[in-house]
Formats: C-alpha cells, sequence, structure tokens
C-alpha cells in the first residue's frame, strides 16, 4: 500500500475516528485506526465494538492496501509533521513508512483482517436534522446522564420521534433535561436510547453547520449518524427507558419569572464560597417581587437580591447549585420561568412551548439566622 495525502486532512482525520478508539482494552487490535486504501477512497477506521467511526479523506492511492496501525503512536507522529505532503507505505512484513519532508518514522502494523470493520446495518429508517441542531440538542440534555453504571439506562439519552417532532431526553436520578425540535419531514414514530458516550463523541466530531444535515438511521439494535464524509455506528442501549411523562406535573404554587442571566452571575458568585466537593446548597427565598438567593459555606457567606416577577404563594427552598447552573447555562432564553410546588417538590424550568423542559430536584439545607 502507498498513499500520499496532506497533513491537514489527515490530522483531522485520524482525529476523528480516534474518539472509537478504547483507553483500555485486552485486544491489541481495537487500539488501532484501521487505514483501508484498498478501494477508490482511503478511509480511516477504528472501533471499540460499541461505538464505530469511519471516515474519508482526500489524497492519491498510489498502490491499494491496507494497514492496522497503533492509534496513539499515529496520532503522536501525524500531529508533529511539517505541514506538508505525507506519504505511508507499507510492505508486505507490515512495515510502514510515514514520509513528510525530511522526516521519516518506520512502524511496525497489525495485519488488516485482523480488524473488525463497523457492522453492516441497513439503512431503511431514518430521519434528517441540521448539523446544527443535533450539536445543541446534545450539549443542552447531555450533562444530566449519569456518569457511572449503575443504572445503565441513565448513561444514555432518550431519542423519540413522533411524526414531525424529535424529543431527546436525559435523566440521572437527580434532574431531568427535555429538548423538544420540529423536524423538516415527518416520519413514522420510533424510540431508542443511545449511548452518553456516542452522543459525546458525535458533538465533539460534528462541524456544526446550520446549512448541513445528518442522517440519522434506526434499527432495532444500533444507531447510524452520517454527515459530510464520516459515519459513526453505536450500540443502542436496550430496554425500556424511564416514564418521563410521568415525572413530569404541570402543577404548581408559585411561578416566578426572572432574567436568566441575572440568577446565572449570582449563583457563579455565590460559589466563590465553596470549596471543590463541598455540597452546599444555595437557598432560594422567594416573595413578592425579590428572590434572596443565600449560600452559607465554611467559608463565607453571601446574599443577593434578584427582582422577579411571581404568581402564587412564598415559597423557600434549597438547589443543588450546580444542576442549576447547567440547566440555566443551556437556555438561550433572556427570561426564564421556574414552576414551584413546595420545598420538597422538583422544581420545573420550561417555556410556553415546552420546546425546553428541566427539572431539578430540592435539597435538604438548615437555615443559619
Amino acid at each position: 500500500m502507498k498513499l500520499l495525502c496532506k497533513k491537514s486532512d489527515l490530522v483531522n482525520g485520524v482525529n476523528t475516528v480516534s474518539k472509537a478508539v478504547p483507553n483500555k482494552t485486552t485486544m491489541s487490535i481495537l487500539e488501532c485506526i484501521l487505514i483501508d486504501a484498498s478501494g477508490n477512497n482511503i478511509k480511516l477506521i477504528a472501533n471499540d465494538t460499541e461505538l464505530g467511526i469511519e471516515t474519508t479523506i482526500n489524497g492519491t492511492i498510489e498502490d491499494k492496501g491496507k494497514i492496522a496501525l497503533d492509534a496513539k503512536i499515529l496520532s503522536e507522529i501525524v500531529r508533529k509533521l511539517p505541514d506538508s505532503e505525507v506519504s505511508i507505505e507499507c510492505d508486505s512484513s507490515l512495515k510502514t513508512y510515514i514520509k513528510c519532508e525530511k522526516a521519516n518514522f518506520t512502524i511496525i502494523g497489525k495485519p488488516a483482517d485482523e480488524f473488525t470493520y463497523l457492522p453492516k446495518v441497513e439503512r431503511l429508517d431514518s430521519i434528517l436534522i441540521s448539523q446544527y441542531t443535533l450539536k445543541e440538542v446534545i450539549r443542552q440534555t447531555i450533562f444530566s446522564i449519569a456518569d457511572n453504571d449503575n443504572n445503565k439506562m441513565m448513561t444514555g439519552e432518550l431519542f423519540e420521534v413522533t411524526g414531525d417532532s424529535l424529543r431527546v431526553a436525559s435523566l440521572d436520578g437527580h434532574r431531568i433535561s427535555i429538548r423538544k425540535i420540529n423536524l423538516k419531514n415527518t416520519y413514522s414514530n420510533k424510540k431508542v436510547i443511545v449511548p452518553g458516550k456516542t452522543l459525546n463523541e458525535i458533538s465533539k466530531i460534528l462541524p456544526g453547520d446550520a446549512d448541513k444535515d445528518v442522517s440519522i438511521f434506526f434499527t432495532g439494535k444500533h444507531i447510524i449518524f452520517e454527515f459530510d464524509t464520516t459515519i459513526v455506528v453505536s450500540r443502542l442501549i436496550e430496554g425500556e427507558y424511564f416514564p418521563i411523562d410521568q415525572m413530569i406535573s404541570s402543577d404548581y404554587e408559585t411561578k416566578m419569572t426572572i432574567n436568566k442571566k441575572d440568577l446565572y452571575d449570582s449563583i457563579d458568585r455565590a460559589l466563590l464560597l465553596v470549596k471543590e466537593g463541598d455540597k452546599k446548597p444555595i437557598i432560594l427565598n422567594i416573595q413578592n417581587e425579590l428572590m434572596e438567593l443565600k449560600i452559607n459555606s465554611t467559608v463565607g457567606s453571601m446574599n443577593e437580591e434578584i427582582i422577579i416577577s411571581k404568581q402564587g404563594k412564598d415559597l423557600l427552598i434549597g438547589f443543588n447549585p450546580k444542576f442549576f447552573m447547567d440547566a440555566l447555562r443551556a437556555i438561550e432564553d433572556e427570561e426564564i420561568s421556574i414552576y414551584l410546588v413546595n420545598p420538597k417538590a422538583p422544581c420545573f424550568i420550561k417555556n410556553s412551548e415546552e420546546t425546553y423542559i428541566y427539572m431539578v430536584l430540592p435539597v435538604n439545607f438548615t437555615t443559619v439566622s
């Protein structure tokens, strides 16, 4: 095999597929990137058996073939090459020669036939969504998936298609994030659970172009994302997702409308007094046209008043400040509405169209006079 390509194209391709290379594995072949120049295109592929990524890069194939190279070594080499044309050549003994200007590397590859290609999945049932919208939806929900495997369902996100709308939801036992978007076309109903790891990696490699689309294909066990020259194939999490509709209440005793930036900045200032690892709640004292935000820690205390518009009862309630800030960061509205029932019940941040709903559970606190 021998191929020629620009260093920038090679770096972009290697960076893209590297997202599917596992950090730890007992199978050394999974630590490799497959360079497949056996056809008319130069393909780079990585696959950890749960998540696989394939991308095509521009270049010239002088001698067809394929080779599997250690992803970490390949990535480091190509990143530090001069900004010029790169030649990659391998012989029958798997010796691989990487040349760029006066830099010459020789590394040993692995047989391509040991590499597991992406699974062949039928592309029948699909939806179309803009790159920008998908990237945004992931950003606006991914923070509330669970970061451990105690409950597999909580490590994924629900993708639910109903007619011309897509609802994406995540939860971790303390909060729920829901985003609902309109699609360009109408589709048959479908509901799948996509691993959070897959969505995290897609959000990193997705350009986010508002004028370009992503095709998403659904099967019983896999989901495929196709955009530009890249294909991402992921296993789905099997099982029934949580009944989130039953968790979302429209009842409230107190409705507060507040400037989002004012609230976010106030919580951000309060966190100056919280040491890393401390679990100190923010306390919201909602009264008439003012809300007092308080925090007490071993470092000190802070209180700040924010002007609000309120309907219903006065309320004193506490929250995990990080959970509240995560939700606020994901909302673009200048003013937000917060719905509350009592100090023990969840609060909901949502707009009138319910294109976004964020639920945060309150926490217990002791008042300090």
